[in-house]
């Protein structure tokens, strides 16, 4: 079965083409961070009419890269949320007219399932169940990961998610958009033990997360130190880099305790983070990230996971449907034969 996966949640347009047989065949990404990094954020109507002038040009170029044709194309994945209702809802539409007319079968995807799924497109793929540690946008959470579609929510950020908290830092440092590149290139140069940071609700049981606070006690030191000096601005990013990290880490240790699992997958936008993959090596089982270009958001999650729902023979109806809001836990499993 050769799917095409469309994947419109947010920032990204992105379009991949993968096959039972070969595996990804092709993909393409376009990315809208020149079009949001003026406003220091995403701005979601100017999303939306980007992915509409972008998502058909890279249907057929990810189509004439893999010398395939949309009539070789068997079923359509879309991410269908969670995410910003305008952007899914171009994806949805475009994805659900290409099957319609083409008279193929098409499944919405879950995002947050599909970055928990990308490291199985590796070649040495983890076993389940594993643990999954999913940090993308506006997402950190711990799941437990039975099987495919089998999950179960061990615990996720009460406020600002690690992105947000790497995004709205990066603001108050006076770095670009998106946050969490800016930072890890601005600590490179500093010393991350100069600044005592808090850990956010690791004094405490709990697989839970915070990042607000964390935030917070960025924004009071840079208010002390204005004007921030170079060596001030790196040193205060490298000990937010090494807090958030730090906290991620000892939650995933306490997920591993708690479940026994000998596996961790860490995925979405944070996992490319230097610092954590480094951290990572300490924790007590086999650690497992997505390829560095499967780590942002990309079509080609969004082809895999839709493909698994697909040739299980999940079907959805015609209806052109997004969730801005979805909870991950509430997927139907896909049953073993």
């Amino acid at each position: 079965m050769l799917v095409l996966g469309i994947e419109t949640s947010c920032d990204e347009t992105a379009v991949a083409l993968y096959d039972t047989d070969r595996g990804l065949c092709g993909q393409s990404i376009y990315s809208q961070i020149e079009l949001h990094e003026r406003y220091g954020g995403v701005v979601p109507e100017l999303a939306s009419r980007d992915h509409v002038q972008k998502l058909v040009p890279l249907i057929r170029q990810t189509l004439s890269q893999s010398q395939l044709e949309l009539s070789d194309v068997h079923s359509i994945a879309y991410t269908s949320g969670p995410g910003l209702m305008g952007a899914l809802l171009v994806g949805a539409s475009i994805g659900r007219s290409l099957a319609w007319a083409l008279n193929i079968s098409a499944m919405g995807v879950h995002h947050m399932e599909a970055h928990l799924l990308a490291p199985l497109l590796d070649q040495s793929p983890p076993d389940f169940p594993f643990v999954a540690l999913l940090v993308s946008g506006g997402h950190t959470q711990l799941v437990f990961v039975r099987a495919i579609g089998d999950y179960s929510l061990l615990g996720q950020s009460l406020d600002d998610a690690a992105g947000e908290a790497f995004d709205k830092t990066a603001k108050v440092l006076g770095l670009g958009y998106p946050g969490g590149p800016e930072i890890a290139r601005a600590a490179l140069s500093g010393d991350p033990s100069r600044f005592n940071l808090p850990r956010p609700m690791t004094d405490r049981p709990g697989l839970d997360f915070s990042f607000s606070g964390l935030k917070t006690a960025v924004k009071l030191a840079v208010e002390k130190r204005l004007p921030l000096s170079a060596e001030s601005l790196a040193d205060i990013a490298a000990s937010f880099e090494s807090a958030v990290v730090d906290t991620l880490i000892i939650k995933c240790q306490r997920a591993i305790e708690k479940t026994k699992v000998k596996s961790l997958v860490i995925a979405g936008g944070v996992a490319a983070n230097k610092t954590l993959r480094e951290k990572a090596r300490i924790l007590d089982c086999q650690v497992f990230f997505p390829l560095d270009n499967l780590c942002t958001d990309n079509g080609a999650m969004v082809a895999f996971a839709g493909h698994q729902r697909l040739t299980a023979g999940l079907t959805n109806s015609l209806a052109i449907e997004v969730r801005p809001r979805w909870d991950l836990d509430r997927l139907d499993p896909i049953l073993q034969s």
